[in-house]
């Protein structure tokens, strides 16, 4: 099992936290974690190579988490992207951060955390809930 992590390049560094708990309720689910922005820097005149090869990694994964906290166009087109191929999406977001109706709406499941541990919590559960146990 592949998750797709979307997630803003700038935003990225102000979630570090958050992202880690992601990363740990991920991996004690044995679900991979991909992170897009970790591994493909963003330098200019590249965008369209970059969004080639973000489509293509949705493609190998089984589904998709919008990390909402902060808002950037590139979640918006992965996330569409994701809706067109039929993977399932999960919306995440702080719940002090101002909701995107639209992506929260195209999403099929939602998690709206407090803290770090909140999100772990939260993640874990929702996991253990959803993915076919062994």
């Amino acid at each position: 099992m592949k998750a797709y992590i979307s997630i803003d390049y700038t935003g990225r560094k102000k979630l570090n936290k958050e992202i880690i708990a992601l990363g740990m309720a991920l991996g004690s689910a044995n679900v991979e974690q991909h992170i897009f922005v970790d591994k493909n820097p963003l330098e200019e005149g590249q965008e369209s190579e970059l969004m080639h090869k973000a489509l293509q990694e949705i493609d190998t994964c089984n589904f998709l988490i919008l990390e909402c906290s902060h808002l950037n166009v590139t979640s918006c087109i992965e996330a569409g992207y994701a809706k067109a191929k039929r993977k399932p999406i999960v919306y995440l977001q702080n719940e002090s951060a101002t909701i995107s109706p639209v992506l929260s709406g195209i999403s099929n499941f939602h998690i709206f955390y407090s803290s770090p541990k909140d999100l772990f919590d939260q993640m874990s559960e929702f996991l253990k809930n959803i993915l076919p146990q062994k």
